[in-house]
This record gives structure tokens, sequence and C-alpha cells, in this order.
């Protein structure tokens, strides 16, 4: 494939109505391409630029991940060790389950049996753990707190000094109480309200979505997220045993989830339909939609983000994949 069909990729994906849309193509540790195509402000029509921050929604959960892996390579936690050990009674007071059943492994794969839950939701009984695969903002959000507990600082302040720092990622942080985003960045525009309910289109960069968490409530920019997950499937950020825990995976089939996919610890895979099968990660949050993913070895990595969150995104982002990853072309892109 060529850069040409990548560009028509993000072209079509605002041909719909939606605001804006960029990408970013890394091959062997540089930039090799980056498109643009839409505005990022529907009321001046300034156009989406490369180097604009963005919310990454539950790509969060990545970052997450790869800092209990850290932690557990250097013996601060376990992997198997229970919720309760670290948060005692917090699953049982205030979701209803046994923290004791569950692991930080479960949180983490997304098989600790808690349901999802929005902000000012009562979410339903709690399942078995281990039965299946439920993706739920709750076990993130439990992870990111058990972060705390180990490490006696900030969620926020562990991924700076163990992955922003280190790779230079200037742009990327979660935000606490002051959800501005640092400039350059997008207007964020959404069609539903804060409990996904239908709404007319509306400006929601400046919604306060700290609810979101350790589940999802981090900004960064292209070039960082490509640089984070191109470290990580590259290995240069967790030991072979850590990195052969990243990428064990649950089905998430029947779970109602992103079709042909299977969740490792913070990323999964999801096989294109020519065949590919891609690591990394999407993440949808109220006004932005962002997907980075790789090949297993790191060799190339495409991150794209809309500013919009009504557009058909698994269509979006897999004509976009397909553009890059698949056909006998695809060498063509370096």
């Amino acid at each position: 494939m060529t850069h040409a069909q990548l560009q028509h990729a993000l072209d079509q994906a605002v041909a719909g109505g939606g605001p804006g849309v960029l990408a970013e193509l890394e091959i062997d540790g540089t930039r090799a391409w980056s498109g643009t195509a839409g505005v990022a402000d529907l009321t001046t029509g300034r156009p989406r630029r490369p180097g604009e921050h963005f919310r990454i929604g539950s790509f969060t959960k990545a970052f997450v991940g790869t800092v209990v892996l850290r932690l557990a390579a250097e013996g601060g936690l376990g992997l198997d060790d229970t919720v309760a050990r670290w948060l005692p009674g917090v699953v049982e007071e205030h979701l209803g389950g046994d923290g004791t059943a569950i692991t930080i492994r479960q949180l983490l794969n997304h098989t600790s049996g808690l349901p999802d839950a929005f902000p000012g939701q009562t979410p339903p009984a709690p399942e078995k753990p281990g039965t299946r695969f439920i993706y739920s903002k709750v076990n993130y959000n439990l992870a990111g707190l058990i972060v705390e507990q180990a490490t006696g600082g900030t969620l926020a302040g562990e991924i700076e000094r163990r992955l922003a720092r280190p790779l230079g990622l200037t742009g990327t942080y979660l935000p606490g109480t002051d959800n501005t985003l640092r400039a350059p960045h997008a207007r964020h525009y959404s069609k539903a309200d804060e409990l996904g309910n239908p709404a007319d289109v509306h400006d929601v960069t400046g919604a306060d979505l700290s609810w979101a968490g350790a589940a999802g409530g981090m900004v960064s920019t292209a070039a960082d997220l490509r640089r984070f997950l191109g470290a990580l499937l590259r290995g240069h950020l967790l030991p072979a045993e850590q990195q052969r825990e990243l990428f064990t995976t649950v089905p998430t089939d029947g779970a109602g989830w992103v079709p042909d996919t299977a969740y490792g610890l913070g990323v999964y895979s999801q096989r294109l339909p020519c065949g590919v099968t891609l690591w990394g990660g999407g993440g949808y949050i109220q006004g932005s939609i962002t997907y980075a993913m790789g090949d297993r070895d790191g060799t190339r990595i495409l991150v794209a983000n809309l500013n919009g969150d009504w557009n058909d995104f698994l269509a979006t982002f897999t004509a976009l994949y397909q553009a890059c990853y698949c056909g006998s072309r695809a060498a063509d892109l370096s």
C-alpha cells in the first residue's frame, strides 16, 4: 500500500461528517509517514495538525498495565496477589464482590468478574472471578489504586517516573482535577452526554473526565504513543518473564466487545480481515477515539485519533490498518 492510500483512508474517515483525524506511522523506530484530514475546530475550521494532544481513553490501560508489570518485576507486588491484600474491604464495601478471590492478574485481563460501571450508575452483581472476560473500567481503577498502595506515590507520578520521563514522552500525562489539555490540541466533540445517551454535537474539550482515571484518563500525542508502544512491543520496557505475561491473553468471544480480539495485561491482539494480527489497543472516551497498534515485534506502529466520538470507528480504523498492514504492496510504505 502507498502513502496515498493511507491518506485516502483518513479522508474517508471524515467524509461522513466527523470533525477530524490524524495518524502517524513508525517503521523501525523512525516516523515514516503522517497525515491528517478534517478539522481541529468546527467553529474556526482550523485543520488538524501533527503534534496535537488528545485524550487517549482506554489506551491508558496499556500504561497502567506496564507500570504494574514493572512493579511485579521489581518484587513490589505479585500478579497473583489478591486485591484484598492491597485494598482490604474495598471490593466488598463498594462493589459487592470478594476481594480475597480476585487477583491483580484478573484485574489486568478483565476476568475479575467485576462489571463495568459509569459514574452515577450502580453496577450489577459481580460474577465468579476467572470465569470469563468482562471489559470493565473498575478493574483498572482498582489496579491504579494498588499501584499507589504499593509505591506510596500517585499513579500519575509513577507513569511519569517509570515511563514518560525515561522515554521522553513530553506530551503524555494523567491529569488530575485540572482537565486542561496542553497546547496544541484539537477541540473534542461528542454526540453523547456523560452517561452515553444521544445528544447534539457539543464541545467537550474542557469536560471533567477525571472519573476515567487509570481506566481511561490519560492525554498523549501520536508521536508519544508510537514511541511508547514501539518500546513495549520490542521488549525494551519489561523483563522477559513480564513480557510473556503481557502477551498472555484470554478470549473475548461472546463478551460483546471488539471482535477478533484476545486480551492480555493492558494490551490486546486484534486480527484484521486480511488475517494479520496486530497488538496494542484502542481508546474511546467522550470526544476522542484513539487506536495504537503494531506488529508483534514492534517494527511497524500506526497511531490514529479522531476528535469526535460518533464515527463508525471500528470501520474507520479497520480501513486504515488494512491499508497499512495488508496486501502485497505493504512494503512500499517504507
